[in-house]
């Protein structure tokens, strides 16, 4: 670039037209050098907000990494089965939604015909509880007693997830850090899938899909809420998980997004609650049920998508046998 020593020459010189001409010339090289500045300058800005997005996804995938590895490891100590590294910890209300470990198993059932609700009992001994149990679920809730329920303490915040359709629903692992608080206890949330009509019914009202969110505390108890749901607007965070569908089956869908996990819930948190069990194979009992009285609304669109995929995936309702249920007054 020409400098102001170079411009003072000219002038020096007593030439004035030349120095004009020449001045033209400084002022022509100087704009380019700016621009060229500003173009170095834009692309280093670039690039820096490129690196840093790549920096948040490398961070992601090493955070859902880190979780399915963690999840697979707790399957290993808890049923004593050896899953691959590309496995999925299963828990909750539908403890046999393990991804590829799941499908694996020697053992296959369905919600229709040879292999259905009526029959998974006798086709594994480890599932012997889905015909003997008296603690199944789901169950049709009336007669609660209504008492003045603790309210359930929600923790939960923005979240990594991914997708994933495992053959008999489809499920959302979330990143670690959402929970809920009840009876002293903390529950993480580990997942929540879906089923179509609803499982549980009110007052022998079913509904159209429901969501269960499964957590599991420190000492492996199991606690679900369930969220019913009926049609009416469309859901947000509904429409966020069908966005990011998966292609394929067993190939979960790692979003470069985060959600809330509190939009799935609705504004009221009055409960019904009982003692239950996973609502699919192999149907241990045991499991804490927290059934929200207010449904949700999805569009009737965001249920027929659903519906393509698995137009029925709820078991029956099971015999109640005297248990206690409680309400929210």
């Amino acid at each position: 670039m020409p400098s102001v020593a170079d411009w003072n020459v000219f002038m020096d010189s007593g030439s004035r037209k030349t120095s004009s001409l020449v001045f033209s010339l400084f002022y022509f090289c100087a704009a380019g050098a700016f621009a060229d500045t500003d173009k170095a300058a834009g692309a280093v800005a670039r690039a820096a907000e490129l690196a840093a997005i790549r920096a948040k996804h490398d961070k992601l995938e090493r955070e859902v990494a880190a979780t399915l590895r963690l999840r697979q490891e707790e399957l290993r100590k808890e049923r004593g089965v050896k899953t691959s590294d590309s496995g999925f910890r299963d828990t909750g209300s539908n403890a046999s939604y393990g991804a590829k470990t799941h499908l694996q198993h020697a053992s296959h059932w369905a919600y229709e015909g040879e292999t259905g609700p009526t029959r998974w009992g006798k086709l594994n001994p480890a599932w012997a509880k889905c015909d003997s149990g008296t603690r199944q679920s789901p169950i049709d809730i009336r007669d609660g007693i209504q008492v003045d329920l603790e309210p359930v303490a929600f923790d939960y915040k923005m979240s990594s997830f991914n997708v994933l359709d495992n053959g008999h629903t489809i499920q959302v692992n979330v990143g670690a850090g959402n929970r809920i608080t009840l009876t002293g206890r903390t529950y993480e949330l580990v997942q929540f899938h879906f089923h179509r009509p609803s499982e549980e019914k009110v007052d022998g009202r079913g509904f159209e899909m429901v969501a269960h969110l499964v957590h599991k505390d420190d000492e492996g108890r199991i606690a679900v809420v369930a969220v019913l749901i009926e049609s009416g607007n469309p859901h947000g965070l509904i429409q966020t998980v069908w966005n990011n569908l998966p292609l394929e089956k067993l190939d979960p869908l790692v979003p470069g997004i985060s959600f809330d996990v509190n939009q799935l819930l609705p504004q009221r948190r009055e409960y019904y609650t009982y003692m239950g069990s996973l609502t699919t194979p192999p149907c241990n009992e045991g499991v804490l049920w927290i059934v929200l009285k207010e449904p949700i609304q999805v569009s009737r669109q965001q249920i027929a998508i659903f519906a393509r995929l698995y137009s029925m995936n709820a078991r029956p309702v099971q015999a109640s046998s005297g248990r206690l249920i409680k309400e929210s007054n």
